[in-house]
């Protein structure tokens, strides 16, 4: 509980943060010279596209923080047996770290205006994206051949639940790129792709944090760095 509302305590300052750029405060009547002259008085800080996103990461960043939140408090009680975690996993991050990379790769050639690079960029970072999900099913099938099945254990549960959340979360970013991708293929202006691109980059940039904090957390690594955020939220 305590780390959750830490979270969002975060999470409101980053907002309280967001909205002091927006000049709420401001009192254009009593303000003089072009509407250009003054910060956020023609357009909005950031793109409406952009808020959104920043909600929508705000709100799944809720919502993985709630389940390791669950995850580590219930790692503590006497039934919980890990499960062996297949060496799988880490060819998969490999893939989802390309996946990012090209996406990024796509980003900087959109402000290049270099149509062709975007094109390369977001086909390869769609294509290691599906290749990660394929390899998630992959290793939920070893696991389930090797009789590690999701009720049979509260760390098996975990286990599928977790990863099962990310890839959903993947899934609907690959709609998002696909979308952006069949408008590059159609021939839409660099320029009105830009922000598509950059959007779509961000998302990738997210989820791969979020699965390295994921993998972290599911092989143990993370264990240390739990027990010292139980003593210090006490």
């Amino acid at each position: 509980m305590s780390a959750i509302i830490l979270f969002l305590a975060v999470l409101a300052v980053i907002a309280g943060w967001w909205l002091s750029q927006q000049r709420l405060t401001a009192k254009p009547w009593l303000e003089e010279g072009a509407v250009g002259d003054f910060p956020g008085g023609d357009t909005m800080t950031w793109p409406a596209a952009k808020v959104g996103l920043g909600v929508f990461l705000a709100v799944a960043s809720a919502l993985f923080v709630l389940f390791i939140s669950a995850y580590s408090m219930r790692m503590s009680v006497v039934d919980w047996r890990p499960l062996p975690v297949p060496r799988l996993l880490w060819v998969n991050t490999g893939v989802l770290v390309l996946s990012s990379v090209a996406l990024q790769w796509a980003y900087l050639a959109a402000r290049r205006n270099d149509a062709e690079g975007v094109m390369v960029g977001l086909f390869a970072g769609g294509a290691s994206a599906v290749v990660f999900l394929a390899g998630q099913l992959l290793a939920w099938q070893r696991l389930g051949a090797a009789g590690y099945f999701m009720a049979s254990n509260p760390a098996n549960s975990f286990f599928y639940l977790l990863t099962a959340v990310h890839g959903l979360h993947l899934t609907g970013g690959l709609v998002a790129l696909g979308r952006t991708l069949a408008k590059m293929w159609r021939g839409a202006e660099i320029a009105d792709m830009r922000l598509s691109v950059e959007l779509c980059t961000i998302y990738w940039h997210f989820l791969l944090l979020v699965w390295l904090v994921l993998l972290g957390l599911l092989t143990g690594w993370a264990d240390d760095f739990v027990d010292i955020c139980r003593q210090l939220l006490r």
